[in-house]
């Protein structure tokens, strides 16, 4: 049902290197790159992450309350996923643990502040 998400940044070239680590070890690579945006995913037609300046060219911002959630694919992909993007310079927003029974995640901000987590849910 979705197509792509996508988060704002004020650096390409940081959040290409950030994002292009970090998918690759979910086995996600870029897919596109129309300049001022790169998409990540594993293949065209599949659900895909996006970065890029925004369009207006006025400086990102991360929502408060807006989080994009990534399958993790179980509890140690999860505890994985979010120490690699620690590793790359994220921001701790909630270190893996269960939140609920049956649900656990790890939260983290990217290097512009967007919030994302990795999660996994059985």
């Amino acid at each position: 049902m979705i197509g792509y998400a996508m988060v704002g940044t004020a650096d390409l070239d940081k959040a290409k290197a950030f994002y292009g680590a970090l998918f690759a070890e979910m086995g996600g690579k870029l897919v596109m790159d129309v300049g001022r945006a790169a998409f990540y995913g594993t293949g065209m037609g599949q659900p895909m992450f996006g970065v890029c300046t925004p369009y207006d060219k006025q400086a990102p911002s991360a929502g408060n309350g807006n989080m994009i959630a990534l399958v993790g694919g179980s509890r140690e992909g999860v505890d994985k996923l979010y120490a690699k993007a620690i590793s790359l310079g994220a921001s701790d927003e909630g270190a893996p643990g269960e939140r609920m029974p049956g649900f656990y995640a790890g939260y983290f901000r990217d290097l512009d502040g967007n919030k994302l987590a990795f999660f996994h849910m059985g």
